[in-house]
């Protein structure tokens, strides 16, 4: 999982201990993956511990708690050479929301399908203008203007696909009748006993 190996990358650095982590991952990553959750961070930690990528020792702290501190082990490194060796695949099918919505409005007809198009269009323009806005204001990092430019992109594609979606916005509410397959066989069997009788 991308998150369990950001982190076995962090403590291939050196040893370190969660709020470490925590800070590390969202300095490098930048605003747009968001925080780290801390507790989530522990149960990636634990995880780890338990594969055996990782090994932590107790830190005695005066007047404060006592300071965890993990260390990648040999099988670690192991594991991650292992996943920065394979490309990055979609594991499942290609999922998004906005697909949902197209889903859904083209069974109501073609204007609620063109009305949730715009307000997406709306919505990826907005996105675009702000993650421009933002790769401007984060020139020195060159890690975080590479994912504000991979951001900026995807929300362009995702964009041309609400073009896309416009010009076929017709047809998409045309085809929103979905047989049963059991429907469908049944007319198939009809058509053949149709075509045996007039043989």
């Amino acid at each position: 999982m991308p998150i369990h190996h950001a982190v076995l990358g962090l403590l291939a650095d050196g040893p370190s201990y969660g709020y470490e982590l925590k800070a590390s991952f969202e300095q490098a990553i930048g605003p747009q993956w968001g925080e780290l959750n801390i507790g989530h961070l522990y149960q990636v930690l634990e995880r780890l511990g338990r594969d055996g990528f990782v090994t932590k020792r107790t830190i005695p702290q005066i007047d404060r708690p006592d300071r965890v501190v993990y260390r990648l082990t040999a099988d670690g490194k192991a594991e991650l050479q292992r996943w920065l060796s394979e490309p990055v695949v979609r594991r499942a099918g290609y999922r998004d929301d906005f697909f949902l919505k197209l889903f859904v409005a083209s069974r109501s007809g073609t204007d609620a399908l063109r009305n949730v198009i715009k307000v997406q269009r709306e919505g990826y323009l907005q996105e675009i203008a702000s993650l421009t806005r933002l790769r401007k204001s984060r020139t020195e990092d060159p890690l975080v203007g590479l994912l504000l430019e991979a951001a900026v992109l995807h929300t362009k594609a995702n964009l041309r696909l609400t073009e896309i979606a416009e010009e076929s916005a017709s047809r998409l509410a045309a085809g929103k009748t979905i047989r049963s397959p059991q429907a469908g066989s049944k007319e198939a069997a009809a058509r053949r006993e149709a075509g045996s009788r007039g043989a």
